[in-house]
């Protein structure tokens, strides 16, 4: 297994370590140690995909996997926002509506001529923000705890996943488009 793909496990092993201290409460610094385990594992999707196309290690398995290691690692974070009402649940419903959706989409392409669907440049841009939103809200409300209380910390976490879910749909739509051709109601 080369480099890349490391980093994508990486990524999803992170995961139940980063929930589990964003849901036991056990410290004030709980909510700063998952936003660190958060940041690491979304640095890794950046340096995961450099090293793969710098060094011409991409493959099959990681175009799976990459995408897959990010949505969990997001929904992970929002479905857990939603329940401790730091979100709404409607973005997080348009989000995950996206990415089951062109998970379905990526299924019924490859299944269809054996074609992968690598992530495109609007589905990256639209990671990348949503990364870095959900790092933005995690360190607004680790600091809380703390007596660092940001004035209007709501309003700006509930606009930076608003624009996240905007983002993801119109990426879903990007995908919808460029793979239209492949989805036949008839098979």
């Amino acid at each position: 297994m080369n480099l890349p793909n490391k980093l994508t496990l990486l990524r999803v092993i992170l995961i139940p370590f980063f929930a589990l201290f964003l849901l036991w409460q056990f410290t004030d610094f709980n909510i700063l140690i998952a936003l660190i385990i958060f940041a690491a594992a979304s640095i890794t999707d950046l340096f995961d995909g450099k090293i793969a196309r710098k060094y011409n290690l991409i493959t099959d398995f990681g175009k799976f996997l990459d995408p897959l290691a990010d949505k969990a690692l997001v929904m992970a974070a929002l479905v857990i926002f939603v329940e401790l009402g730091w979100c709404s649940s409607v973005p997080v419903i348009i989000i995950l509506f996206r990415e089951f959706a062109v998970s379905a989409l990526r299924l019924v392409v490859k299944s269809g001529d054996g074609t992968v669907v690598a992530a495109g440049w609007f589905g990256k841009i639209k990671t990348a923000f949503t990364m870095a939103a959900l790092v933005i809200i995690l360190l607004l409300k680790g600091l809380e705890p703390l007596g660092i209380v940001f004035p209007f910390t709501g309003i700006v976490s509930a606009l930076l996943i608003w624009i996240a879910a905007a983002l993801t749909a119109a990426s879903g739509l990007e995908y919808l488009r460029g793979y239209w051709k492949f989805i036949d109601p008839g098979k």
